[in-house]
C-alpha cells in the first residue's frame, strides 16, 4: 500500500467510523428516506435530548456524510450527496442476502436430520 492508498483508506474509514453508531445510522436512513430534518424534529423522532442529536449531527457533518442548511433560526439536516442513500439500500441488501443465507443454511440442517431429532 503506497502513501496515497493509505490516506484513502484513512479517509474511508473516517466516513464508516462516523456511520458506525445505531442512533446515526437511524438518523441517517430517516433523513434518506424523508428528506431534511432539523435538531428538534430528529431528537422527538430518536427519543434522545437536543444535545445529544446535535453531537451526532456533528460528527456526521464532519465526515461529510451530513450537510446543513439555515432557516431562520433552524438548522436542517440532508444528506451530503445521494451517495449515501444508495449506501445505506445497499447496507440494507447486505443484510437481506445474509439473511437468506442463512435462512437456506438452517432449512438445509433442519430439512436433512433423521425424523425425531
Amino acid at each position: 500500500m503506497d502513501d496515497d492508498d493509505k490516506l484513502r483508506a484513512e479517509a474511508r474509514a473516517s466516513v464508516l467510523k462516523a456511520l458506525a453508531h445505531p442512533t446515526r445510522i437511524y438518523i441517517v436512513d430517516l433523513i434518506h428516506r424523508e428528506g431534511a430534518h432539523c435538531v428538534q424534529d430528529l431528537s422527538t423522532r430518536v427519543g434522545v435530548d437536543a444535545s445529544t442529536i446535535s453531537r451526532h449531527l456533528s460528527l456526521l457533518k464532519s465526515a461529510g456524510v451530513l450537510m446543513d442548511r439555515k432557516e431562520g433560526t433552524t438548522v436542517y439536516y440532508s444528506l451530503g450527496c445521494n451517495c449515501i442513500g444508495e449506501f445505506m439500500d445497499g447496507l440494507e441488501n447486505v443484510l437481506i442476502s445474509k439473511h437468506n443465507r442463512e435462512r437456506r443454511l438452517y432449512d438445509a440442517v433442519h430439512t436433512n436430520r433423521p425424523a425425531g431429532r
